[in-house]
């Protein structure tokens, strides 16, 4: 597991990606953001520290083995799991797109708009409207991406939600107000889903959406000019490598440095080959005969190609009704559910308890009705015949909270339900409700 040191300045955005990473995958992360361990613009100027990071920008990582890297993207991925980087090469390819988002697309309008109100950049009034209006372009194209989706990759936060959140804090909190960001409330809703999550709170505190968008002011900006080469956590120079840190022509060099870097990622491999094999001697499953039914096969087809015409199909053509089991599901306090978000992220978190449950299991629950008015239900497979809940004490925290019906493999009602559960569509006549979305395990 990664071990080492993060050297930064207080309130970076830029190290909150690799110290949230570090909360998510347990790698034990010092962080010297204060004197005596660290002083922004004296410690990063010596000769000691430019020999192992040439450019003497932060943030900065060390490794207790002596393992260096520069550049945050970099560093945020190396203390990452699999989990958030990616559990497939298409999940993988979406975090790095969302990642390359950031940079590109998120904070050049941002720094051109929030910077002046922090005082750290000089106000202009055609740069700071163009970056508004490419900011709303942006908070489209993620609203859009999120109306379907409580995360941005997959069923689960990723490397690809604590980039994207932690370039956008600085945006909530200064300038988009109520009004600005009402357009755009599936964005707002995930944000928030996010920084409240207990890793993120961890590093994060409590972040407060702004009441009224924050304006330039030149006193402010006049003081702040002084101190210049000051150490201050809002002095220039840490908020200007903020703005310019990551493009232009160095990234050349900083790129072919990753490159350099990457075979010691191969350090995690004794981890994760722990990992692997704790699985062999506390398989729940060990007991049970092996099944032709290939689940990973199934969904690959159920996410790569159409469900009605290649993934149903595939699933009774291979399905082994004495190997495998199949369950409806349904939550027995729909009167407790409220807001829809706040429902989707009940079905998520029981997916991300349920995580070591994936090899052995699928499901496609969904959210049926509205706010104040809605109900979650769900098809569930298993292997075996009997609730896959029951064999480990670490997948029983939620299961109780839903009524189980084992369904007929041969019936016509159970050939129904789980086109209709796998496609999220159709008549779903034992609701009564219209379908909302829909989340799935696998």
């Amino acid at each position: 597991m990664a071990a080492g040191t993060l050297y930064t300045y207080p309130e970076n955005w830029r190290a909150f990606k690799a110290q949230i990473a570090a909360q998510y995958s347990g790698a034990r992360l010092k962080v010297a953001s204060s004197a005596p361990a660290f002083t922004f613009g004296q410690t990063n100027r010596t000769p000691a520290f430019l020999n192992n990071f040439p450019l003497g920008k932060v943030p900065a990582f060390q490794g207790d083995d002596g393992f260096c890297l520069f550049e945050s993207n970099a560093i945020a991925h190396y203390l990452s799991n699999e989990a958030l980087r990616g559990s497939s090469p298409q999940a993988q390819s979406q975090v790095l797109q969302w990642v390359s988002f950031v940079d590109a697309e998120i904070i050049p309008p941002a720094s051109a708009w929030v910077f002046p109100t922090l005082g750290i950049m000089q106000f202009n009034k055609q740069a700071t409207e163009q970056a508004k209006e490419e900011v709303k372009k942006v908070l489209s194209v993620l609203n859009h991406h999120l109306n379907t989706r409580t995360f941005l990759v997959g069923e689960r936060v990723s490397l690809a939600d604590i980039s994207v959140a932690c370039s956008m804090i600085w945006l909530y909190k200064q300038v988009l107000e109520p009004s600005f960001r009402q357009p755009f409330p599936n964005v707002t809703r995930w944000f928030q889903t996010c920084v409240n999550q207990p890793q993120f709170k961890t590093v994060l505190g409590e972040v407060k959406l702004c009441d009224k968008m924050a304006q330039f002011d030149p006193k402010k900006f006049s003081d702040m000019q002084p101190k210049k080469d000051g150490l201050s956590k809002k002095d220039t120079p840490p908020k200007k490598e903020k703005a310019g840190k990551e493009g232009g022509k160095p990234q050349e060099k900083k790129k072919k440095e990753e490159k350099e870097a990457a075979p010691a990622e191969e350090e995690m491999d004794e981890c994760e080959a722990a990992l692997a094999s704790e699985p062999k001697t506390k398989d729940p499953f060990a007991h049970l005969p092996k099944s032709a039914f290939v689940m990973d096969e199934f969904k690959r087809k159920y996410s790569n190609e159409d469900t009605l015409t290649v993934a149903v199909p595939h699933f009774w053509e291979h399905f082994d009704k004495e190997g495998y089991s199949i369950w409806y599901g349904e939550y027995k306090y729909p009167e407790e559910l409220t807001m829809t978000f706040m429902s989707c992220n009940l079905i998520m978190g029981m997916f991300q308890r349920l995580d070591k449950l994936r090899k052995n299991g699928f499901a496609s629950v969904i959210l049926f009705g509205g706010n104040n008015d809605s109900s979650i239900s769900g098809i569930w497979i298993f292997r075996g015949q009997d609730l896959a809940f029951t064999l480990s004490d670490d997948w029983q925290i939620d299961y109780e909270s839903y009524a189980w019906r084992k369904l007929d493999p041969d019936s016509n009602e159970t050939k129904t339900m789980v086109k209709e559960y796998f496609a999220w569509e159709g008549e779903f006549k034992h609701v009564g409700k219209p379908f909302n979305q829909g989340k799935c395990f696998k």
